[in-house]
């Protein structure tokens, strides 16, 4: 079994995750019920993408630094990038309920 690596900080989690190709730059777009990569205009549904890892990160002293770093690929479009969110009580509802649904998906 492959070991996960661990991170100390969200800007660590995601420079190494772009070492390791997850390259794209994806957000949730609330109105179409998909991420969509900033800088292009591919688009995932649920069905289009997989989630590969994930890390979460407590704020130590705020809870709103709480964030979570999501590792995304699709085989169908070729591509792989990340997702950040953050989680608990600052949460994107939308990006949230999004990701809750994916979350079987986990590998």
């Amino acid at each position: 079994m492959e070991r996960k690596p661990s991170y100390e900080t969200v800007s660590e989690a995601v420079n190494d995750l772009i070492k390791r190709g997850y390259t794209t730059d994806f957000y949730v777009e609330a109105t179409k019920d998909c991420i969509v990569c900033r800088k292009s205009d591919l688009a995932l549904s649920a069905d289009d993408f997989v989630i590969d890892e994930v890390h979460r990160f407590e704020g130590e002293n705020d809870p709103g630094d709480s964030m979570i770093v999501y590792a995304i690929s699709s085989t169908k479009h070729d591509v792989k990038g990340v997702l950040t969110n953050a989680y608990g009580v600052y949460a994107d509802g939308v990006t949230s309920a999004i990701i809750s649904h994916l979350h079987k998906q986990i590998k």
